[in-house]
């Protein structure tokens, strides 16, 4: 039996959470690759909708790698995308300097070029901004499927001559950043501190199953689950920023357990827990 003749296993068969699989204009080398990398079982070509015994695929196409919930009805897909979309129009018309992550990191008080840590990457959209307005962003993600997405698009974006000098300014590391930061912490007294700013966005349990979430989320929460170390991050971060801690949270949601924010920024569904360590140089 073919490797896609495997997409059309019988009903009877036991679901599984996640497989590799690709289109017909999918990089069959880099699918068996991710597959092997991840210990994931590798579908062939498939077309995702009619996929019924795996419940999300990570797909290979033209466009590069994304996941996709597999069956009919499902979301869309879901990919690190920096060069054309929403990031692609963001980074035409200004490059993000209002957005209110570049506020709340306070990029409207220096002009000096920090660096910022971003513990907990996802999709980098933020960090992306935060490169596009000159910052140096060391990213973590933990999760390998979500670092695989978007490892994938930052390759893809370093090949287009606007975004590849931002992207030259991101660089990612897999694999937690709590490790990273407490190493950080214990070589402090020999190195300067481990970034300027630190950024944390974690994953907010989601408890009201009637709202809507945007689909980025409802396949993360099926995929990575909650971040129930938040504290403990947080508290790494604090020992180790220079100038401040950045938090992303709901706008409604309590602040992370630990200390109290110093400031916050608030925007319609998000806000952003300040924590200031000293003051950000003029220049």
């Amino acid at each position: 039996m073919s490797r896609s003749n495997g997409a059309r296993a019988s009903s009877k068969d036991k679901s599984i959470p996640l497989a590799i699989a690709r289109s017909q204009l999918g990089d069959e080398h880099q699918a068996m690759a991710l597959g092997a990398e991840l210990s994931l079982p590798y579908l062939g070509v498939v077309h995702p909708k009619d996929v019924r015994h795996a419940d999300a695929l990570l797909f290979l196409d033209e466009n590069g790698l994304c996941l996709q919930v597999a069956g009919k009805g499902a979301p869309g897909p879901v990919r690190a995308e920096f060069v054309t979309g929403k990031m692609g129009y963001r980074r035409e018309h200004g490059g993000g300097a209002g957005q209110l992550v570049a506020r709340a990191v306070g990029l409207q008080k220096t002009k000096a070029d920090l660096h910022v840590l971003d513990a907990t990457a996802g999709l980098g959209q933020d960090a992306f901004v935060l490169a596009g307005l000159g910052c140096r962003v060391t990213m973590f993600e933990r999760n390998p499927v979500i670092h695989a997405l978007l490892a994938d698009g930052l390759a893809r974006a370093a090949l287009n001559v606007d975004c590849a000098p931002i992207v030259a300014r991101m660089t990612l590391h897999v694999g937690s950043s709590i490790g990273w930061l407490a190493n950080a912490r214990e070589e402090e007294a020999e190195v300067s501190h481990a970034a300027d700013v630190v950024y944390l966005d974690p994953m907010f349990p989601h408890r009201d199953k009637s709202a809507l979430v945007k689909k980025e989320m409802q396949v993360f929460r099926t995929l990575v689950g909650d971040d129930d170390d938040s504290p403990t991050l947080l508290e790494a971060a604090l020992a180790v920023a220079k100038y401040r801690v950045v938090v992303k949270r709901p706008r409604k949601a309590p602040a992370i357990s630990g200390p109290e924010p110093g400031a916050r920024v608030e925007g319609k569904s998000s806000r952003y827990d300040i924590y200031p360590i000293c003051a950000l140089p003029t220049r």
